[in-house]
């Protein structure tokens, strides 16, 4: 009997497990690549918050941490973006899949389909998912409603069903995820793997500092809300006291807001303002949102930053799945990974009992 849990997105991706590890900004570091990817998941590096450079060293460094095939995150309007796609290319005997959200155009898709490369976006509706498929992904991975940062408003088991019975492309379950039940109800929609990002940022190897970790144990499911009061997207945060100060602000609050952060982006990255405003106007492109929105948007992540890097909660914010409100410990990946699919086979097995039950009593 074939194994249900080597899928197709084992087999393509190369990982030895059905489970992605996503690529969180500032958290999906190369300590975390390379040991989700040692453990047997697919890790995502997340170079959306990258410069070149910045892109370059931490492609070396997970490539002499682990010998696994691996991916990259990126934005196809971010500065330097032709810079990292050729550094993506450059590295394509070990980066087997990029992923992203909106941007790449068909072009740029069929460049990386030539280098052998799977492109894998994330969308959080039916119509991205099919224009995606339409530009020649390869799979998708669909988050729902649950999932942590900018989210959509449709449940993942919603969401999840209509996608599947959309494309003709591999779907990867996200949004709400983090055991072994979850795996195993994500295969049994349709889906050919879970991806996680709230499990994998708490773990051993995830570089949040342990205060930020602490702060995030703590959030109950209560605790964890969405506000459209950062960029004017619905984001999924852990309610601090600074979100809660946020929710209370005006528009002129959140301009100022996005200022600062763009200017710290600014000094970062080296970007000009000219082609900040750019990148901004290019995450309209594949949306309705209007570019005030999409100008805080592309400054939110230094925002994540202080909380996440610094571990400056009162000045910072904390993106999260509303799945984190369950987690109460922080495992290494390897022991993460290990016990998700110990508890798949024992849900797996028990379908088996159950069924083979009813085989023996038709009556039943």
């Amino acid at each position: 009997m074939a194994d249900p849990l080597h899928t197709i997105l084992v087999e393509r991706l190369g990982c030895a497990v059905p489970i992605i590890q996503t690529a969180m900004g500032w958290v999906a570091e190369p300590s975390l690549v390379i040991a989700s990817s040692n453990a047997g998941a697919f890790g995502f590096l997340g170079a959306a918050v990258m410069t070149p450079d910045e892109c370059r060293e931490k492609l070396l460094a997970v490539r002499r941490g682990t010998d696994k095939p691996f991916g990259v995150n990126f934005h196809s309007f971010q500065p330097g973006a032709d810079q990292i796609v050729d550094l993506i290319l450059a590295n394509s005997e070990q980066v087997r899949a990029v992923s992203f959200g909106r941007g790449p155009n068909a072009k740029m898709i069929g460049r990386f389909k030539d280098a052998g490369i799977l492109c894998i976006p994330t969308v959080g509706a039916v119509k991205h998912a099919q224009k995606m498929v339409e530009l020649g992904v390869d799979m998708v991975t669909v988050q729902g409603g649950e999932g942590g940062g900018h989210t959509g408003s449709v449940p993942t088991t919603i969401l999840l069903p209509q996608v599947l019975d959309a494309v003709q492309v591999p779907v990867i379950a996200s949004g709400g995820f983090a055991d072994g039940r979850g795996l195993v109800a994500a295969l049994a929609y349709g889906a050919v793997g879970i991806a996680m990002g709230t499990r994998f940022l708490l773990t051993r190897e995830s570089p949040v500092p342990d205060s930020a970790k602490a702060v995030y144990l703590k959030a109950s499911t209560d605790g964890i809300v969405v506000t459209t009061k950062l960029d004017g997207i619905p984001q999924r945060m852990v309610r601090t006291a600074l979100l809660d100060r946020i929710e209370k602000s005006g528009t002129i609050g959140m301009w100022l807001r996005a200022f600062e952060a763009g200017r710290e982006m600014k000094r970062q990255t080296g970007a000009s303002w000219l082609h900040f405003i750019k990148a901004a106007r290019g995450m309209t492109g594949h949306g309705d949102v209007p570019l005030r929105q999409a100008i805080m948007a592309a400054t939110m992540p230094m925002l994540i930053q202080k909380a996440v890097v610094d571990g400056d909660i009162e000045h910072g914010v904390m993106a999260t799945g509303v799945v984190g409100g369950r987690i109460t410990e922080v495992p290494t990946c390897q022991e993460l990974v290990d016990r998700i699919m110990a508890e798949a086979r024992d849900r797996l097995a028990a379908l088996r009992v159950g069924e083979d039950s009813r085989i023996a009593d038709p009556c039943r």
